[in-house]
């Protein structure tokens, strides 16, 4: 059997590297939806409708998205 303060080091060493890999994942997904969003500011609309109806788009989207990770196992 491996020795506690061995166990205890690759324990931290396997969370350290969830936690980046998960903050790495998180900057990818925020980066995503930001360039969506960077999109829509950058249109130029022929009215308020239009702008809705881009931004219903990306919220649907988003809630897809949401709707594919929580079935996800």
């Amino acid at each position: 059997m491996a020795d506690p303060v061995q166990q205890e080091a690759f324990v931290k060493a396997i969370q350290a590297k969830f936690e980046k890999k998960m903050r790495e994942h998180e900057i990818e997904q925020l980066e995503y939806w930001k360039g969506h969003l960077d999109r829509l500011g950058a249109m130029k609309p022929e009215g308020v409708g239009a702008l809705q109806v881009q931004l219903r788009k990306v919220a649907d989207m988003m809630a897809n998205r949401i709707r594919t990770i929580k079935r996800e196992p």
